[in-house]
């Protein structure tokens, strides 16, 4: 038990890349063969794959001696060339990256158009390649599910960075949130749930960031035993009930459902952390205001909203340097420009730099007149002449 507990302790260490040598790319790993003419690219992907496939093996614990030649990786620099090669393939072009999987392992690729956005599909596609690699059929579950979990998994320089995807939280929120078991068996059979490809994403990936974030260590112990009954020789049907078998016998579905729905229950959106932020802000409840707009702004990154509260929040603290940094990257995406301007202002005048507070006061009224002419020009005459 206290191993199992140390490995539920450890997986947010892990993925946050904190892990002792976690991201370091083993010099002699060869777990993949380019195909492409550019030595440069080449060498950048294969550092990737190789700094994803270690963090993979980290949880899933699969035997990299059991891969019988190197997986494919197919290069493009040119988007057309891509295209035309899928199509081939497949009849229809993708973005970025894709995996083309067969029955046969040798004609097995990723492929990838290094001279577009590939970056932000390759996470998804590496996944699937890995998994496919070692099980060429999982449980649906746990190939769309974990495939969406470590999408936003980065790796620059050799050093690993995780935010935990929440993109798909707003959506499973809104669902009639189906029992485990369909969810676990979906794809396989008739669960009397019927889902878009979207909402099935979205619960899957709900699924697997319950089972590594809800803290019990019972179900840390329940995942990693399924990896382990994972077959590479059984069929999707197979796979899929042994997992789902595993999880009813030791866990139950009852408790399942319960603890599943009270973990999602508990996972904030975007907007019910804006409005518990707008709310406590209200009040004067800084403290409690802080880390509701601090979590907006990791779930949404570009909003400008979070960073210009957390900026009001820095004023009210004194923190004038704070406060200016957030109204700057709040205006940066695209924020109100009169409305910031003017709280730039304000927190110039409140640290005595009375010659920039003009400056940004003049913005304001020049950038929405009606709004803030009048007023700006009264904290102008107030402002000293220095």
């Amino acid at each position: 038990m206290r191993r199992f507990l140390y490995l539920a302790l450890t997986l947010a260490a892990l993925f946050a890349g904190a892990y002792p040598g976690f991201g370091q790319v083993p010099p002699d790993a060869g777990h993949y063969r380019i195909i492409g003419d550019d030595p440069a690219a080449a060498e950048r992907i294969t550092k990737d794959l190789e700094g994803r496939f270690a963090i993979y093996t980290r949880l899933f614990r699969f035997d990299p001696r059991l891969l019988a030649a190197p997986l494919n990786v197919r290069l493009f620099g040119d988007t057309a060339a891509y295209n035309d090669y899928l199509i081939g393939r497949l009849g229809a072009g993708s973005a970025g990256a894709l995996y083309l999987h067969y029955r046969q392992p040798d004609r097995r690729e990723l492929v990838i158009d290094y001279g577009a956005e590939w970056e932000r599909s390759l996470p998804y596609q590496s996944f699937v390649q890995y998994l496919r690699a070692f099980i060429p059929s999982p449980p649906p579950w746990i190939e769309e599910g974990f495939s969406i979990y470590f999408s936003t998994l980065s790796i620059e320089g050799g050093e690993t960075a995780y935010a935990e995807n929440l993109s798909w939280l707003e959506r499973v929120k809104e669902l009639p949130i189906p029992p485990v078991r369909d969810i676990l068996l979906l794809g396989t059979q008739d669960t009397g749930a019927a889902l878009s490809r979207e909402d099935y994403s979205a619960l899957s990936w709900a699924l697997v960031s319950f089972f590594l974030n809800s803290g019990n260590e019972d179900y840390i112990r329940s995942l990693l035993e399924c990896f382990m009954l994972l077959s590479p020789g059984a069929g999707l049907l197979e796979n899929t009930v042994a997992v789902a078998r595993r999880f009813e016998d030791w866990n139950g579905f009852e408790t399942l459902d319960r603890d599943y729905r009270s973990y999602i229950s508990a996972r904030k959106t975007f907007p019910e952390l804006m409005n518990e932020g707008r709310q406590a802000y209200g009040e004067g409840d800084f403290n409690r205001a802080e880390p509701a707009f601090a979590g907006a702004a990791v779930l949404r990154p570009g909003h400008y909203a979070p960073h210009y509260y957390l900026g009001l929040i820095a004023y009210g603290r004194g923190d004038w340097g704070g406060a200016e940094q957030h109204y700057n990257r709040s205006l940066e995406l695209g924020g109100d420009s009169a409305l910031i301007y003017y709280a730039l202002g304000l927190n110039a005048a409140a640290a005595e730099q009375g010659g920039r507070a003009a400056e940004f006061l003049r913005r304001a009224a020049d950038a929405d007149p009606a709004r803030y002419r009048e007023k700006a020009n009264a904290l102008l005459r107030r402002l000293p002449s220095r």
